[in-house]
């Protein structure tokens, strides 16, 4: 027998020493050309191992061999924390981040499948408009002309004549939006009082405040007059009025309408930047609707003339892209035939990964983590690429069981074309496909970064592990309901798919929105439940933080502590705060020396003069109860409520303990966190309003099966507590532990968007026939 190339003798990825976050020197060995899926408790360092230190290097390597001119331009990532790692490729990383919420951004112009468009349009399209920027809703027809003055070569200094002119596809009146905004009026002054009586009803505009006297001592109307008593050009002087000057109590004042005064000091920030009431009134006060010259297409009327078979690109960019697919196949026109062919290929691809219901001007910001997820793999379906490194994070997410035996094929197809899958999951039925499987803990946090099993999927089972022990755990039907206190009425609810849905939502039980994905679950629940005070959304948005936020200044815990600091040694609570006078003078409060060094990754070092505590010494020095601000910041979220036994910290500590976050130290950076440790972040601050109507986006997203009966306990406590919970959810424990199912469907897109059961889970299981039905019934055992 012929020895082995030593060519292949590199068949296997190994790490050594891997300590990146709270990896505890991990070595480990994972194969190549297979599906490896990695599991554990959230927290248990699975990212950190596979996104941290596997495909971090990997692309720090492909980031290495750019020219030096080129990678100044890049991301500059740096070396992860690990003593060697062996036989990498290259890896293509398709994780959970939302994709950018920018107003321009569409599922078309994310996917290059819009870019595609607009070459066939410019091409083909009649009566022919121009080049494919004449089809694009972000480039505005400008022209000009003028002078310019050449200054190359012998013709230095010579004025010449030019004109340009550029036709682009903006709609001019919404600029590309597709929507234009109205202030309500009504919501903004009382037309029943005067301006002395408090007519304006804008937050801080007081009666007898300064904001209101520029109005009513202005002398352009009578104070004391109702507003609904103004003439037309009194009511004009108070709204809209240009910027005048004028005299009030003798200081000279700039007067302006109230409208452009509130567009300017309210409307035009940053939402998450307002004051929670400012931000309530703004979401009331502020309507949009669409474009009504370019009917929302975002598109001017020259670009929505030109047609391929009485079909123009506003109308292909509406289709649901099943629709979309079959009319681009039937295009038969020899000159854009690579074209087509690249565009169906890719259509094709949205259909096969499950989200042939989406339309191309659906705006990418409003996609799930699930979709996002899933639109970014489209692009490598197709891909001839082979020894490729493919890295997932939790790819089921937001999948509806029906639709996650169409996603464990796609998983398989890419290891079959000689790939090496990485994925993150909790879900049996992905790690049941698995052919090699990673588990960490024990525990999470400083209590996992181990590796506890590493084998086939029938090794897990028989393993001791927590996820050995869950694998084949299964929630019960609950053998009694509660009973609805009220109901919420949603009556001719048209959103998105949605097709004039009435149905009233139990309140004061534990309520699941079910249904495959794209079937109008979230169309349904956000689009329709009023944003009252008492209405708490806890939904898949990111939280933004930097490396200066941790879950003690997010939470607000660390207000508290510094309060407590500054009591016991009559000091100001500024000290306690590493981002104000207590921050160490050399690192200024982050605890490391960051040294850039141009086009090159940029070297972290700890600073030596504060060990990496980010705060001076002499603050150190304080202390509450044997420990300095350091310490207690060290402690995790467990830890920190024996610490402070009473007040406001140890509420919001056991809510962070009772959302499964109680290994958390109060100190971490929260770019550090998983998407699922967020979402629960979330929760807890958001636990403490009673008699409240709590609204869960898939709260079991990064969640183990271990862990999720503790969810399923939490949410049975905030029901028991007087408060109603809509939980919009997949997992099958969720649905079977619910008082009440609504299920949507019965398909996506189309073909969903109607109320297909409301009952029981019992009932559900028992005289349903929906996908819903048939998954929770095999997943019950029935």
């Amino acid at each position: 027998m012929a020895s082995e190339h030593i060519a292949d003798s590199h068949e296997m990825i190994r790490v050594i020493g891997a300590r990146e976050n709270n990896l505890t020197g991990v070595d480990v060995e994972i194969p190549k050309r297979r599906l490896t899926v990695f599991t554990g408790v959230s927290g248990s360092g699975k990212s950190s191992l596979v996104f941290g230190t596997i495909a971090s290097e990997s692309q720090r390597l492909i980031n290495e061999t750019y020219p030096t001119f080129v990678q100044q331009f890049m991301g500059q990532l740096s070396r992860p924390d690990v003593d060697a790692l062996e036989n990498i490729s290259p890896a293509i990383i398709v994780d959970q981040e939302r994709m950018g919420a920018n107003a321009r951004s569409t599922v078309g112009t994310a996917t290059d499948v819009h870019a595609m468009l607009r070459v066939l349009f410019s091409r083909i399209g009649q009566p022919h408009v121009g080049s494919p920027q004449a089809f694009s809703f972000n480039v505005p027809s400008v022209s000009g002309a003028g002078a310019v003055t050449i200054a190359v070569g012998k013709d230095k200094g010579k004025k010449e004549r030019r004109s340009f002119e550029i036709t682009g596809g903006m709609c001019p009146h919404c600029e590309g939006l597709g929507q234009v905004s109205d202030i309500d009026l009504d919501e903004v002054i009382d037309r029943s009082r005067s301006l002395n009586a408090g007519a304006i009803t804008v937050p801080g505009y007081n009666a007898d405040g300064w904001m209101v006297r520029g109005f009513s001592e202005s002398g352009f109307f009578d104070a004391d007059k109702p507003i609904a008593d103004f003439t037309e050009e009194e009511l004009a002087d108070l709204l809209y009025k240009e910027p005048v000057k004028v005299k009030i109590q003798n200081i000279n004042m700039t007067y302006e309408g109230l409208i452009p005064k509130l567009t300017k000091s309210m409307m035009q920030k940053d939402r998450d930047s307002l004051q929670p009431h400012i931000r309530a009134f703004v979401d009331r006060a502020v309507k949009f609707m669409p474009c009504p010259e370019c009917d929302g297409t975002r598109l001017n009327e020259g670009a929505r003339s030109s047609k391929i078979g009485g079909v123009n690109i506003a109308d292909a960019a509406a289709m649901q892209i099943t629709d979309l697919a079959a009319w681009v196949s039937a295009i038969d026109d020899t000159s854009v035939a690579p074209l087509v062919s690249g565009l169906r290929q890719t259509l094709d691809s949205f259909v096969a990964i499950g989200l042939g219901y989406l339309s191309l001007d659906r705006s990418s910001g409003t996609l799930s983590g699930g979709e996002a997820q899933r639109t970014k793999m489209i692009r490598h379906l197709g891909s001839s690429l082979t020894d490729v490194t493919y890295v997932f994070d939790e790819p089921t997410a937001g999948l509806h069981p029906h639709d996650i035996q169409r996603m464990n094929a796609l998983l398989q197809g890419l290891r079959d074309k000689g790939n090496t899958v990485l994925v993150v999951e909790h879900k049996p039925e992905v790690i049941e496909i698995a052919d090699h499987v990673i588990d960490l803990g024990p525990g999470a946090g400083r209590h996992g970064g181990r590796i506890m099993f590493e084998g086939d999927v029938a090794g897990l089972r028989a393993s001791d592990t927590v996820t050995g022990r869950h694998f084949d755990h299964r929630a019960s039907l609950k053998p009694q309901t509660r009973a609805a206190t009220t109901h919420l009425e949603i009556r001719g609810a048209r959103q998105h798919n949605l097709q004039s849905v009435d149905v009233d939502v139990p309140l004061g039980i534990l309520t699941v929105i079910t249904g495959v994905a794209g079937s109008g679950k979230s169309s349904l629940i956000h689009g329709n439940v009023p944003r009252f005070d008492d209405v708490v959304v806890v939904d898949q948005a990111p939280i933004r933080g930097s490396r200066r936020s941790s879950p003690a200044t997010y939470t607000g815990i660390l207000d508290d502590i510094r309060k407590s600091f500054a009591k016991a040694n009559g000091v100001k609570p500024a000290l306690f705060s590493a981002n104000s006078e207590g921050a160490c003078p050399a690192c200024k409060g982050l605890g490391v020396i960051i040294t850039n060094l141009g086009f090159t990754q940029s070297v972290e070092t700890r600073c030596e003069l504060c060990e990496g505590s980010g705060f001076s010494d002499d603050v150190l020095e304080y202390t509450l109860n044997g420990k300095n601000i350091a310490e207690v910041l060290a402690l995790s979220a467990s830890e920190a409520a024996d610490f402070f036994p009473t007040g406001p910290a140890h509420t919001t500590l056991g809510r962070m303990v009772d959302v499964g976050l109680g290994y958390l130290t109060l100190g971490q950076s929260l770019n550090t966190l998983s998407g699922g440790e967020r979402q629960r972040l979330k929760l807890a601050i958001s636990m403490a309003k009673k008699g409240a109507i709590y609204v869960l986006d898939e709260p079991t997203t990064g969640l183990h099966l271990a862990d999720v009966d503790n969810l399923l306990a939490l949410l049975d406590r905030l029901v028991d507590a007087g408060n109603s919970v809509i939980v919009i959810e997949h997992h099958q424990a969720v649905m079977a532990h619910a008082d009440w199912i609504i299920d949507l469907g019965p398909g996506a897109g189309r073909d969903g968007g109607r109320i297909v059961f409301e009952g029981t889970p019992e009932d559900l299981v028992t005289g349903g026939d929906t996908l819903t039905a048939q998954h929770l019934a095999a997943y019950v055992g029935r």
